[in-house]
């Protein structure tokens, strides 16, 4: 069991993520910054979840109970994966010295399924020439589920790793990405759950030296689904781009909470998330920290979301946090921004004898392909593009 809590905390209030006010004498406040949030990989070691905290306030943890801190199943599970020359998969036991090198549980469902997991999935990269490798699930059922997945890069190795979620499920999981020196890895996750799923997801990734992380998080199906990745640049030349797309539905869960941590000189991120809403009670909800160390000299970063709305009654939550401990840096940034179509990309189309329906959908496939084109496999490019015609052409688009 790992633990790990701000250096001032003394009571157990105090690791919990509160801390009492200079003038306040028992008084107690919400810990701010993310990099001072309490973290365990015991879920006895966290509180009970009120849907207050940090890292609940915009989640329907009513709906989530048997997740949080229910029983989980913890055993393996079916998956398909066709065999890639380079890639290597196999279930390791809990003592496996890879597991915990990527992060800890901030919250209590990563700790309840990171206390509950059986055996991990190692996904292990070898060799320098690019290849791709395709792991599918679509039979995890809908018993609540813990799951664990180790994802390793060796050193100099180079790949574009897809892992694609499909049917029903009740899921709560942690994943880690251990990048190493020199090396290049493309994660996709891919979000096509039934429409009754709910699925909790904490990536953790770790980045060696002057190795490069591209990471992708495509949802668009699940009723609840939330896809947290956090990453750590703990080497110098580290760098990380962080992707994703989403498109909600009526009374769909979207949420993303993004985490980088530039822990060493010369490391490099960026940050872009694209999602669309339409249809009553579509909520989508992105978090994006930023932290930049005394130790980070020369960080170059930036983070951004954009949100479409297509129809009344969506919501979106955005909130872009920068947080930056030393004035040596070689760049650093954030923008949100949520909106309706654009009024004069629609008369530029209309204009040209486009139909108002089909050309709202040539508006929203332009907004969101430019993420989806970055993730460099044209087949599942394809077939993410036709999902979201798919969503599009079952929708409302009357503004």
């Amino acid at each position: 069991m790992t633990t790990t809590s701000p250096a001032t905390s003394s009571t157990e209030t105090e690791q919990h993520g509160f801390k009492a006010h200079s003038d306040g004498g028992d008084a107690f406040v919400p810990v701010q910054t993310r990099s001072e949030r309490f973290a365990s990989t015991d879920v006895a070691a966290f509180p009970a979840v009120t849907g207050r905290e940090p890292a609940w306030k915009y989640t329907p943890v009513a709906q989530l109970a048997d997740l949080i801190d229910g029983e989980l199943d913890g055993s393996e599970y079916p998956f398909e994966a066709p065999a890639v020359d380079g890639v290597a998969v196999a279930w390791v036991g809990r003592d496996d010295k890879r597991i915990g090198t990527a992060g800890t549980p901030e919250n209590k469902a990563a700790a309840n399924a990171w206390t509950a997991f059986e055996k991990a999935l190692v996904i292990s990269v070898t060799g320098e020439e690019e290849k791709t490798f395709r792991l599918h699930r679509s039979a995890l059922g809908d018993t609540a589920r813990a799951a664990h997945t180790v994802i390793e890069a060796a050193p100099h190795s180079r790949a574009l790793v897809i892992l694609e979620n499909a049917g029903q499920a009740a899921l709560t999981e942690n994943i880690e990405i251990i990048v190493g020196d020199g090396a290049q890895l493309t994660v996709v996750s891919v979000q096509e759950w039934a429409e009754d799923a709910r699925h909790l997801a904490e990536h953790f990734a770790e980045i060696g030296r002057d190795a490069k992380l591209k990471h992708v998080a495509v949802t668009l199906g699940g009723k609840i689904v939330r896809v947290n990745p956090s990453t750590h640049l703990g080497s110098q030349g580290a760098d990380i781009e962080s992707l994703g797309v989403y498109f909600a539905d009526a009374h769909q869960h979207l949420e993303q909470h993004v985490y980088v941590d530039h822990d060493a000189e010369n490391t490099r991120s960026r940050v872009s998330y694209k999602g669309a809403l339409q249809g009553e009670g579509a909520h989508t909800v992105w978090i994006g920290d930023v932290l930049i160390r005394q130790t980070g000299t020369a960080t170059d970063s930036y983070e951004e979301n954009r949100n479409l709305v297509l129809s009344e009654g969506t919501r979106a939550d955005s909130v872009p946090n920068l947080e930056i401990e030393t004035g040596d840096i070689a760049g650093a940034g954030h923008a949100s921004a949520t909106g309706r179509f654009d009024d004069e990309q629609l008369f530029y189309l209309m204009a040209r004898g486009i139909a108002e329906a089909d050309a709202r959908r040539l508006v929203v496939h332009g907004f969101l392909v430019e993420i989806i084109q970055r993730i460099g496999d044209a087949e599942l490019g394809e077939r993410i593009e036709a999902a979201i015609e798919r969503e599009l052409a079952a929708g409302d688009l009357q503004s």
